[in-house]
């Protein structure tokens, strides 16, 4: 049966469990939330703990050796260098302004009902949403 499934599909399940269980993981372990954006923030700030460090690592390391493992999927995303740079810009700023990201809102904060960020996901989704609409029905830019 899932045989029939695209590599893609099966990508996406896979990391999706694998995130949910690190969160789980912190969570349970250290009593600690797990956000992706807040850790990479503080070792880019200076923050130089092993926890931290291991996780920015296992965050670059994992995909790598999944990739080497069971072959990338196709790139479908935007090769303007410019476009790219501007919305890791936006996302990064993005994510300080509401204080987490789809990691710690979306898997964790969402889990344990949080006001916040079910508020935070249903915004950024939203945005997620409106700017989709706009690129591709209004610029047709995708």
């Amino acid at each position: 049966m899932f045989t029939s499934l695209p590599h893609d599909w099966i990508l996406g399940l896979t990391g999706g469990l694998m995130i949910g269980c690190a969160a789980a993981l912190l969570l349970l372990g250290n009593a600690r939330v797990m956000g992706a954006s807040g850790i990479l923030g503080a070792v880019l700030e200076g923050d130089t703990s092993r926890e931290r460090l291991a996780f920015v690592a296992a965050l670059i390391g994992a995909p790598a050796l999944a990739a080497l493992a069971f072959g990338a999927p196709a790139f479908t995303g935007s090769r303007d260098l410019a476009l790219m740079v501007v919305a890791g810009l936006l996302v990064g700023f993005g994510t300080r302004m509401a204080n987490g990201c789809t990691s710690g809102h979306g898997v964790v904060g969402m889990a344990r009902l949080a006001p916040r960020s079910i508020a935070a996901t249903a915004a950024y989704l939203g945005a997620g949403v409106v700017t989709m609409f706009l690129v591709r029905h209004l610029i047709g830019a995708l």
